[in-house]
């Protein structure tokens, strides 16, 4: 954490230089000195040093000073660190002025000039500022920070990222002061939010994923043009493969769009993994698991959308939304699923505003006391009830089948049951979703006999089932009717090999119809959908690309 800043400004060099010096000699072990020839120069060290999240304790403001004189200074210093002890320099014909600034900004001491000796004139009033300041409690924040609105689909799209990434930060609402106070300082308004602003004081106004990612230090761009083995993935499958792939020494690089850990990586607490008798969230699992990633070597890049896949000779080139491409000797598949969308009116228009894809765990402090809706009746919705019972008023499982029995774990209903604030709504599905600026109302409808009802909701979130994401793949390599990745023996029809498959070998159990491109985890067909058996497939993956590139 950096020194707190003790500020001083005076356009008189001599003065300026003075003052610094003095305050160095008996503060400059535990303070930072900034000083400043001119107001304007002073607000915009002021300005880099909020963004940066550091403190400013006390304010030293020469009272004349052309263009902005020392009151108006501290006006406007106020603006951005109102905790921060102020001091007006004075000479003895300005007294009554600054005596009167005493009460027009509620300046703490003014100081007479010359200030001969420090020890008896100057140092007393600061040591009264820096005691002052002590007692306000103020505390620095060195994270990055998100300035935005409640109810800004942008915002909560940079929250959400930040927070699937594992990057810390904290969020400052556009209604509160201190996020006003960030937005001045970084040359922003209400208009350009989000503002993220880095620990190094970097600021972005609405900015895209990558820029995000790049500007807290995600790796985006590979450092190489070639490898053993690429992984488009990054969820359990992906990250299971990039383990073993880099632990059994092939170059390895792991490719995600969003975030690392995919779908499991929004689970609240898994229960039924191997190992964890206790439960483990998978953003949790998911982190443990990028980091021995990277403890084995295997590269990742954040925020890289993988648009084509081509075969070239023996190389296997995998291509990237903005023009890029990287090559490798081998592919794995593991791009899972994404939830289908909810086909309602007004769905569309208010998602990110009330209406959320997934457990959206940043939104769980604004849950407090209120009434949440989730849809869907699979393991992933009854996770997330859990989840929110502990901060909601209310949870409601709207499903559209009779009972949880068919697609949801044993476990989870009884736990479910025993939770007194968690309901099931069956034979319903959601009609339509109003509100304002964001959600505030959703329509119920019975399947059995067309009923509906309006309910007060502020919170809606959506598990109804996954689609493959796997349109880029069209033309490339086989898949069913849904859009899964075929793969071994799905492969092989009346005892024959797919069209164009050019070695006189079968398919492996997990390759695909192209040699060299294998496929883990939710995204291949006729695979089952748990985080385990992904994370195996993931491994067992890495071993068929072992057996392929001996062949080579």
């Amino acid at each position: 954490m950096g020194k707190p800043v003790l500020l001083t400004v005076d356009d008189d060099p001599g003065v300026s230089r003075a003052v610094a010096r003095d305050l160095r000699r008996r503060y400059g072990e535990d303070y930072r000195i900034v000083r400043a020839d001119s107001a304007q120069d002073a607000l915009e060290a002021l300005r880099e040093i909020k963004l940066r999240g550091q403190l400013v304790a006390a304010m030293l403001a020469d009272y004349r000073m052309p263009e902005v004189n020392g009151i108006e200074f501290l006006e406007q210093a106020m603006d951005l660190f109102p905790s921060a002890r102020r001091a007006l320099l004075t000479a003895y014909a300005d007294t009554d002025a600054a005596i009167q600034a005493i009460n027009v900004v509620d300046v703490d001491h003014y100081l007479l000039k010359p200030w001969d000796p420090p020890e008896e004139k100057l140092y007393p009033v600061v040591d009264s500022l820096v005691e002052m300041w002590r007692a306000t409690g103020d505390s620095s924040v060195e994270e990055t920070k998100v300035v935005g609105h409640r109810w800004s689909a942008p915002s909560y799209r940079a929250r959400d990222f930040l927070a699937r990434n594992a990057v810390p930060y904290r969020w400052f609402s556009v209604d509160e002061p201190e996020g006003r106070r960030l937005l001045e300082a970084a040359g922003a308004g209400a208009e350009d939010v989000p503002v993220v602003i880095t620990a190094d004081g970097q600021s972005l106004r609405d900015p895209s994923d990558g820029e995000i990612a790049a500007a807290v230090g995600l790796s985006v761009d590979p450092t190489a043009e070639f490898y053993d083995l690429v992984v488009v993935g990054a969820g359990p499958a992906g990250l299971g493969a990039a383990v073993y792939g880099a632990s059994e020494g092939l170059r390895t690089v792991m490719v995600e769009r969003l975030a690392s850990g995919g779908q499991a990586a929004q689970s609240s607490r898994i229960e039924n993994y191997l190992g964890f008798p206790d439960g483990v969230s998978g953003a949790q699992l998911t982190d443990r698991a990028r980091r021995q990633a990277q403890k084995f070597g295997a590269e990742s890049l954040a925020t890289r959308e993988v648009v084509a896949l081509e075969p070239r000779g023996s190389a296997r080139i995998v291509h990237f939304g903005d023009g890029s491409e990287i090559a490798a000797h081998s592919v794995v598949l593991a791009t899972g699923v994404q939830y289908r969308t909810l086909e309602a009116p007004g769905v569309t228009e208010l998602t990110g505003r009330g209406v959320y894809y997934g457990s959206a765990m940043t939104e769980a402090a604004e849950c407090a006391s209120r009434d949440v809706y989730i849809v869907g009746g699979a393991n992933s919705a009854g996770q997330s009830a859990v989840f929110f019972s502990r901060h909601a008023k209310r949870v409601v499982l709207v499903v559209r089948g009779e009972s949880l029995q068919r697609s949801m774990s044993h476990y989870l209903i009884r736990q479910l049951d025993e939770i007194d604030n968690v309901s099931v709504r069956p034979f319903t599905e959601i009609a339509h979703a109003e509100g304002d600026g964001h959600l505030e109302q959703i329509t119920l409808r019975d399947t059995r006999d067309g009923g509906i009802e309006s309910v007060e909701c502020g919170h809606l979130f959506v598990f109804i089932g996954a689609a493959p994401c796997t349109d880029w793949l069209d033309g490339v390599v086989a898949r069913d009717g849904r859009g899964f990745v075929r793969t071994g023996p799905d492969l092989i029809v009346d005892g024959r090999r797919p069209a164009g498959w050019p070695l006189d070998r079968d398919p492996y159990y997990l390759e695909s119809s192209v040699p060299g491109v294998f496929v883990a985890g939710d995204v291949r067909a006729e695979s089952v959908k748990r985080v385990a058996s992904a994370v195996g497939e993931g491994a067992m993956a890495v071993t068929l690309v072992h057996r392929y590139l001996e062949e080579r």
